[in-house]
């Protein structure tokens, strides 16, 4: 009975708050006052921080207006987490910092104008703020904190500027709304990329592509790390093309990237995170290059498209349940000579984490010399079909496809008498003073698998459109040329003499 009527009372109190003026202190020298759906902070200096709820926290579904006036220097942590009916804020040119936490959960807040004097935003700051859709970040911030905009799903355009330079992880992550971040010119620590944030010397990517809708990503040739939840839910992306400075792929990289249908992990990269390929499900293959020592847990789990694993002589450890639920494996190569260590949580399994879901009757190839160690060792000894690397092993074959100037847009092993298939973006060539390029295909037919192969892009040239004026004073169509103009001298652009 007791319990009941404290409810009652609360509930009663918070409709009382709607009606009748509330107030209290929220810092040394300032005050608040809730009459009528509206929060008014005043007075000056700094409001206090609060580890739960702030003393409005009775009233918080009730307001849905919050001015904080002139005079106030800092916005408190908690200060306003929680009031899931707030639509409007107003913030006083005298708040230099947006404290932890300040508006998480504000779930009815569709737009927030943060004035100049503000220096720093808290971490989570605006957290599931899932109504906002906009928000303005003046050139006087410098910080924007550990997911200030974790999960704001509505969120629409922002614009970095120039004066920020330190982004909290995961700042921006889960804004599925958001199609890019646009960094302000100039920006001395931040540049945009598609849609993808660096920092300015581009090597570390430092927020994930924002926009799922985009199919391929070029990851510029200076990154040296892709940091964890990088693409992490971009279901629309079908390849991307990592370049050979990376050495290391974080947690949770392409985590749900169910649209990918191959990756080529460069040979620079050495370790692989957790999760950091997890529930891709459309993966049929993926090439772990001979400079990886390490793969994550669950680096591979519910790849549940994958149908054969190759785990190169150079890696040492296989964290837990890094190939959990990968269903459709047919067999699994591993050239180590010592079976990699398996790590796994023994409270949780006692055995079979790595490979657990695993059929372990398919074929297990490890070098001959090898055999019995795997028999013995840990998990390996799981499978009832190990074999000798010979040449009945199925072989795999690299297949490379490269653009016109040798560089490489596509990489992969692919098994003897699979069709190759280039899922890359569609291969360019600069224009030049004359000329633009389209892309016409490869060198050679692409045939199914025997070997490696390497396919090179071809262009055909286009005249570029435009006029020339010849050595005899008369203006010509650049296409009239080859059919009209035949052993006529003349110059282009005032300096170069041809003759056709």
């Amino acid at each position: 009975m007791k319990n009941k009527l404290l409810t009652l009372f609360l509930a009663l109190a918070a409709s009382v708050g709607t009606l009748f003026a509330q107030s209290g202190t929220c810092g040394t020298n300032l005050t608040w006052t809730l009459s009528g759906g509206t929060l008014t902070i005043s007075g000056t200096g700094a409001m206090m921080n609060y580890s739960y709820s702030s003393p409005w926290y009775s009233y918080s579904s009730s307001v849905t207006t919050v001015i904080i006036e002139d005079g106030v220097t800092s916005i408190g942590k908690e200060a306003f987490s929680g009031c899931s009916s707030l639509t409007s804020v107003t913030i006083g040119n005298s708040v230099t910092s947006i404290g932890d936490n300040a508006f998480r959960s504000c779930s009815s807040l569709t737009s927030i104008t943060i004035p100049n004097s503000v220096t720093s935003i808290g971490n989570i700051a605006f957290q599931n703020c899932s109504s906002l859709t906009s928000i303005t970040i003046p050139n006087s911030v410098t910080s924007i904190g550990y997911k200030a905009f974790f999960w704001c799903t509505s969120l629409t355009s922002i614009t970095i500027p120039n004066s920020v330079t330190s982004i909290g992880e995961y700042a921006f992550l889960g804004c599925s709304s958001l199609p890019s971040i646009t960094v302000d010119y100039g920006n001395p620590n931040y540049c945009d990329i598609d849609g993808v944030l660096f920092n300015k010397k581009k090597t570390e990517l430092i927020i994930y592509p924002i926009g799922k809708s985009s199919s391929n990503y070029i990851i510029p040739n200076s990154v040296t790390s892709i940091v964890s939840f990088a693409f992490d839910g971009c279901s629309s992306l079908t390849s991307i093309t990592i370049p050979n400075s990376v050495t290391s792929i974080g947690g949770h990289a392409f985590y749900l990237c169910t649209g990918l249908t191959s990756i080529t992990i460069p040979n620079s990269v050495t370790s692989i995170g957790k999760s950091a390929f997890s529930c891709c499900s459309s993966l049929v293959s993926v090439t772990i290059p001979n400079s990886v020592t390490s793969i994550g847990e669950y680096a591979f789990s519910n790849c549940s498209g994958l149908t054969s694993a190759t785990i190169p002589n150079s890696v040492t450890s296989i964290g837990d349940s890094a190939f959990y639920s990968c269903s459709s494996l047919t067999y699994i190569t591993c050239e180590a000579i010592n079976p990699p260590k398996i790590e796994y949580y023994s409270y949780y399994y006692s055995e079979g984490s790595v490979f657990r879901n695993v059929d372990k009757s398919i074929p297990l190839y490890v070098p001959a010399q090898s055999i019995e160690l795997y028999k013995a060792a840990d998990q390996w000894k799981d499978f009832t079909n190990i074999l000798p690397i010979t040449s009945s092993t199925p072989q795999t074959y690299t297949i490379t496809f490269v653009n016109y100037d040798g560089s490489e847009l596509q990489s992969s092993k692919m098994e003897a008498g699979t069709m190759p298939q280039y899922n890359g973006a569609t291969p360019t060539k600069p224009a030049d003073a004359q000329y633009t390029y389209t892309f016409a295909g490869w060198d050679k037919e692409v045939v199914a698998v025997t070997g490696d192969a390497t396919y090179t892009a071809v262009f055909v040239s286009v005249f570029q459109c435009g006029t020339i004026e010849t050595t005899d004073g008369i203006t010509v169509w650049e296409d009239q040329l080859p059919y009209t103009w035949e052993g006529i001298s003349f110059t282009t652009a005032g300096t170069e003499t041809k003759t056709l």
